[in-house]
């Protein structure tokens, strides 16, 4: 393990005289600072904090650590939920924070080429300023980084109908474990030439090398969208209501599953809002179409009452003015911040084929009861990825290591029967990692290894992520 007395004087010289003194940081403060991200309640200071400014500057950082293998960990805006940004090793930490450009937005071609510190609600509405559209919206984007997204495969809500941001990524430029730096592809919309290196790093959560630029296609922007709230008095019909929705032949822009819960603990969470819930309520679907024609986008609303009214469901709420849609969708980027105000928590990220919701849900809820544990669920139901957040509460810390510990592998093992996986959007990182031998065998764990050993052979990009601590 690479500690801090391994960040010699002399190698703490060599990284001021790449960077400026001035960006060199070795104080505890900015070290702890640097050193957690919105997983758990997890510090891994790293040995030094640095932060360049130049792919060149990454460049020659890399080739010291490379040289004294010594561990680098990307960190970017520190909002994961999965720990990929942890320094666990200590080591040096690579902060981002000054990629933070939108270095050309190509409205001919309807591209954007951008550095990772950009955060995502800034490069939406940048772009929308021009009548553009990135369609993926993580609940972080207000505070999330572009860079990260692409690092841990980031979607949103309105993934359903748009795809994640892999589906939006065209070419990046990576410096290499070696420091040499690299295009991975093209800035075209078809590329069948050679393996595809651009796919191969998102997600890859900063394992394989360091991402400085960032080539990304856009969409024309919509003009119109319907947004419902739909309460139903059995959270698994609502589950099997989505499903539903799709047979009827809508793909709405997003739906969203909220137990009652959920909501519940974002309205006392968030001061003025206002959502009637009556009693029997058990959970939500919130529900959205999008385009550039209302009388179609009607239509669609109205077929959509035809399929959820087949529920035992109460009445239909319509967002009637954009204050009533950012309420609504205030309150379901909140529930996660909800629920870690109210207790000490575990956040899973499952994901399920969508017809396959009401077992996971229900299996989830068996679960939680055998090991006396509580579940608030939540999550992008269109796409079949359900967040499940872990209540501490009232547990005993023996039984929160121990008990809740064999309840997210039983989970995981659960999901996986249902033919889904352990990640939709949050990445494995540090804290999914020991569970990958649900998802994966020894093989294809070996082959994943084996492209990690050929982009970083020294092992020094993130290590202690991904992959199980034992094979």
């Amino acid at each position: 393990m690479i500690t801090t007395s391994q960040i010699t004087a002399e190698i703490l010289q060599k990284l001021e005289n790449i960077v400026g003194e001035s960006y060199v940081f070795t104080d505890l403060e900015t070290r702890n600072h640097y050193g957690h991200d919105e997983t758990e309640d997890f510090v891994f200071p790293p040995g030094v904090v640095v932060k360049p400014t130049t792919p060149e500057e990454i460049a020659a950082i890399l080739m010291v650590a490379n040289e004294n293998l010594i561990p680098v960990t990307a960190i970017g805006a520190r909002t994961g939920l999965s720990g990929g940004c942890l320094s666990i090793y200590e080591g040096i930490g690579l902060s981002m924070e000054r990629f933070n450009k939108i270095l050309h937005i190509d409205e001919q071609n309807l591209q954007v080429t951008v550095e990772p510190a950009v955060i995502t609600q800034v490069l939406r509405e940048s772009v929308a300023e021009k009548g553009l559209f990135y369609p993926p919206d993580p609940s972080s984007q207000g505070s999330c980084w572009i860079g990260g997204n692409v690092a841990e495969n980031a979607g949103g809500a309105r993934a359903v109908k748009y795809g994640v941001t892999k589906d939006y990524v065209l070419n990046l430029e990576v410096v290499l474990a070696n420091g040499e730096i690299i295009w991975t592809g093209a800035n075209t919309l078809k590329n069948s030439t050679g393996y595809n290196l651009t796919q191969l790093m998102v997600g890859s959560e900063g394992t394989l090398g360091i991402i400085t630029k960032i080539v990304m296609k856009l969409l024309p922007k919509n003009t119109h969208n319907i947004l419902m709230l739909v309460p139903f008095f059995k959270a698994d019909e609502a589950c099997e209501a989505v499903s539903a929705i799709f047979r009827a032949g809508i793909v709405p822009s997003a739906l969203e599953f909220l137990e009652r819960d959920a909501i519940d603990w974002a309205i006392r969470f968030i001061d003025g809002l206002n959502v009637p819930i009556g009693p029997e309520i058990k959970a939500h679907l919130l529900i959205e179409v999008d385009g550039n024609y209302p009388e179609i986008l009607f239509q669609e609303a109205e077929k959509i009452m035809g399929v959820v009214e087949q529920f035992q469901i109460d009445e239909i709420l319509f967002a009637d003015t954009e204050d009533q849609k950012n309420a609504l969708w205030k309150m379901r980027r909140s529930v996660g911040e909800a629920v870690k105000s109210n207790s000490i928590y575990k956040e899973e990220d499952t994901v399920v084929p969508r017809y396959e919701l009401a077992n996971l849900l229900n299996g989830i809820k068996t679960i939680g009861n055998k090991y006396g544990f509580q579940s608030v669920c939540y999550g992008h139901a269109g796409d079949g990825n359900l967040h499940v957040n872990i209540v501490k509460g009232d547990m005993s810390d023996e039984d929160w290591n121990t008990e809740v510990t064999k309840g997210i592998r039983e989970i995981f093992e659960l999901t996986v029967s249902l033919k889904g996986t352990l990640s939709g959007e949050h990445g494995i990182g540090y804290v999914q990692k020991n569970y990958m031998d649900i998802a994966f065998n020894k093989t294809q764990l070996e082959l994943m290894k084996g492209i990690k050993a050929i982009f970083d052979p020294n092992g020094i990009l993130n290590p202690g992520k991904i992959f199980p601590d034992r094979l």
